[in-house]
């Protein structure tokens, strides 16, 4: 028994025909999508009736009744009603006044729109203003920023889980304490609470203060020597804090100055020294100067004992400890008096 190959029969029914329904909803979502909120704000324009007007003035609603339609708040449909009217000031669309219901009008591209509606009613208060005021001077959509202030736990975890996003904060909380003296304090104290933080701080307090040292030797072209003098550096001296400097400047941000700094800051206090010894006159007057200090210091200290009701408390071992003090002045007096006798006779 043969079998024959029989194709398969082609219909030639039309198609069913396209539903009403479905067209509808193409045609909606067409709008949308080449729109977006402007055309939900353009049904609030030109259905709620403008603050001013009586319902015996206009066929539009309050946003209240409209609100009650549409099954949803009245602070949705303020926030669709306030957003067209800023776009209405800036000369985008037509101003409430000119719309009447079921008005069709050509309307701003989908993108616009974000810069016009706030999701949240948080943005028209105080705190939401600035938020989103900085969020426009960052170049961000304002509803990202009050988003993010709205959920402080997302944005703690964020934090946690992310190192760019924790250096984001960081960068932002230096940014906000330079004009935030409340939080300035409340960092400290933060700060002087927490070991780690703590110990952290010094470290890095401390490799500023080197770093500090050899940029100013490197820009003022000065060095202090160990008495104090300042004195101008000589050249291959201010070189080599150039030198160091410059290596520590093309660190990235996020290495570790410390060792760099120690290293830097090392090298210019030996060569500070090496500099005076290299200099007769200059090594002269850094003792000079050392002497100095240290007799007023000693003058000081004296000056500071007190001798009232000395009788009280008086011990043999202090009078012999003043003997030995008055038969040290003595010979220190002595021997600078010889040192002004021998600079003064001749050779």
């Amino acid at each position: 028994m043969t079998l024959a190959f029989v194709p398969p029969e082609t219909s030639s029914a039309s198609p069913a025909p396209l539903s009403d329904l479905v067209a509808r909803d193409a045609r909606e979502f067409g709008v949308y999508a080449r729109t977006g909120g402007w055309a939900f704000g353009l049904m609030v324009a030109r259905s709620v009736r403008p603050g001013g007007q009586g319902a015996d003035e206009t066929p539009k609603v309050s946003a209240k009744e409209f609100a009650e339609l549409a099954g949803c708040s009245a602070d949705r449909v303020m926030r669709y009603y306030k957003a067209w009217g800023r776009a209405a000031d800036d000369g985008l669309v037509p101003q409430f006044e000119a719309l009447a219901p079921g008005q069709e009008v050509e309307l701003p591209d989908a993108d616009v729109w974000l810069g016009y509606y706030v999701s949240r009613n948080s943005a028209t208060s105080e705190r939401g203003t600035a938020i989103s005021e900085a969020a426009e001077a960052e170049g961000i959509r304002p509803t990202k920023a009050l988003e993010v202030a709205e959920n402080p736990t997302a944005l703690r975890a964020a934090i946690l889980a992310d190192p760019s996003t924790a250096r984001a904060a960081r960068q932002a909380l230096l940014d906000r304490v330079r004009e935030d003296p409340e939080l300035q304090a409340e960092l400290a104290r933060d700060v002087v609470r927490t070991d780690d933080l703590k110990k952290a701080v010094a470290t890095e307090s401390r490799s500023a203060d080197r770093i500090g040292y050899v940029r100013q030797i490197a820009e003022s072209g000065q060095i202090k020597t160990p008495a104090g003098q300042t004195v101008d550096a000589p050249v291959d001296l201010r070189q080599e804090a150039e030198r160091h400097l410059s290596l520590i400047d093309e660190l990235e941000d996020d290495e570790d100055t410390g060792e760099w700094a120690t290293d830097a800051y090392d090298t210019m206090k030996s060569l500070v020294v090496e500099a005076v010894e290299a200099d007769p006159e200059l090594r002269v007057q850094e003792r000079r100067t050392k002497f100095y200090n240290s007799l007023q210091r000693a003058t000081k200290v004296f000056e500071e004992l007190i001798f009232d009701d000395v009788q009280e408390f008086a011990e043999d071992d202090m009078v012999q400890q003043l003997e030995e003090l008055q038969q040290a002045i003595s010979t220190c007096i002595a021997a600078l008096q010889g040192g002004r006798g021998g600079a003064a006779s001749p050779e």
